[in-house]
């Protein structure tokens, strides 16, 4: 009894690359004015929260050395 060989599952994918199809996908769909102006918006807002972030947190990052002074408290000065 002669034993076919059984393709591999996946053997398509070896076949692939020399797959060439004569239809062309249509052409892109351009973005309407009201469309680009919300990406513009949306992307104008993250930048402006980012740098707004990074405004109000550098005054916590910065390292300030203490002055030399002491500031004493009125309770500490035992009155």
């Amino acid at each position: 009894m002669i034993r076919r060989r059984e393709p591999v599952p996946f053997a398509f994918v070896a076949e692939a690359d020399r797959f060439r199809s004569n239809v062309t996908p249509p052409p892109r769909e351009r973005a309407s004015f009201g469309q680009l102006a919300g990406r513009w918006l949306l992307g104008l807002t993250v930048v402006a929260g980012l740098v707004g972030s990074l405004v109000i947190g550098m005054p916590a990052l910065s390292a300030d050395q203490p002055s030399q002074q002491q500031q004493q408290s009125q309770a500490s000065d035992g009155r």
